[in-house]
């Protein structure tokens, strides 16, 4: 069989004890370097397959300290305390600098967990929406890769077609999936958690340069959901709270379509005027 393309570029290869070796894809390119999602879920891939790892992914926090250059690069992933039910991890991925030594392009910190049945409810209900099947396909500029790599259909809060600078609103609500499909697990659920274009794009209607500074993902899920999930939509919704001195924020949620909250996630980002 035909390896997926995510999986192809998350792949990592044990080089030694916490250390992994991998390289960019260009399916997943951005305007510059990869997708950002792409490299978050990365890091959770360098845990999930840690021989050391204690149950589950429960909250990973990701901070982009520089643009990841289009090559190979090294992922260290090491548990620092594991207590009787959760596991907390440091994880790095560097590039060799122009004298060739290991620089750092992002820093991440992660939690794992065992999972236990107990009383719990979503009180972030899911919005009552359009089916899958009856919104349009967001068309997205074919220059950049890894936009071709997800269906998304936008229910409000779609690209501008206008850049007037006249934005009233940054909500966005959208089914997507992975394209081709694939089925749901902790690593494309850390890049799906980073599908959404720039808040400020909508709030503002004006194109300006941003780039994530630092997201969090907290799973509130488990393997059982993301198996009864399986290949299908999610609803992802996102919207910013505050843009001010160069930074904004984005706060967002995945449902699956039985409406079980999968996700939360939250990012400042950097913009320039």
């Amino acid at each position: 069989m035909t390896m997926h393309s995510f999986d192809h570029a998350v792949a990592l290869q044990p080089t030694g004890a916490h250390q992994y070796s991998g390289a960019t894809s260009p399916a997943y390119g951005n305007m510059v370097g990869p997708f950002g999602g792409i490299t978050a879920a990365t890091v959770t891939q360098s845990v999930m397959q840690h021989p050391e790892r204690l149950g589950e992914p429960i909250a990973l926090t990701v901070n982009y300290a520089a643009a990841l250059a289009d090559g190979a690069f090294t992922v260290t992933a090491r548990p620092v305390r594991t207590n009787r039910s959760t596991q907390h991890w440091v994880m790095e991925i560097t590039q060799p600098d122009a004298n060739g030594a290991p620089a750092t392009v992002l820093t991440a910190t992660a939690v794992t967990a065992v999972r236990r049945e107990t009383w719990s409810v979503d009180d972030e209900p899911m919005p009552a929406v359009p089916a899958p099947a009856a919104v349009p396909r967001m068309t997205l500029p074919r220059s950049v890769a890894w936009v071709q790599r997800y269906a998304m259909h936008p229910i409000t809060g779609a690209l501008p077609t206008v850049w007037e600078g006249q934005g009233d609103s940054s909500l966005i609500q959208m089914w997507v999936r992975d394209e081709p499909q694939r089925l749901l697990d902790f690593t494309s659920l850390s890049a799906l958690a980073d599908v959404f274009y720039p808040r400020i794009w909508l709030r503002r209607a004006k194109p300006v340069p941003t780039g994530t500074v630092s997201m969090t993902v907290y799973f509130h899920a488990g393997s059982a959901e993301h198996t009864a999930t399986g290949s299908g939509w999610l609803l992802a919704q996102a919207r910013g709270q505050a843009f001010r001195n160069g930074f904004f924020d984005q706060t967002a949620q995945l449902w699956n379509e039985a409406g079980v909250l999968l996700a939360t996630t939250h990012q400042i980002v950097y913009y320039k005027e």
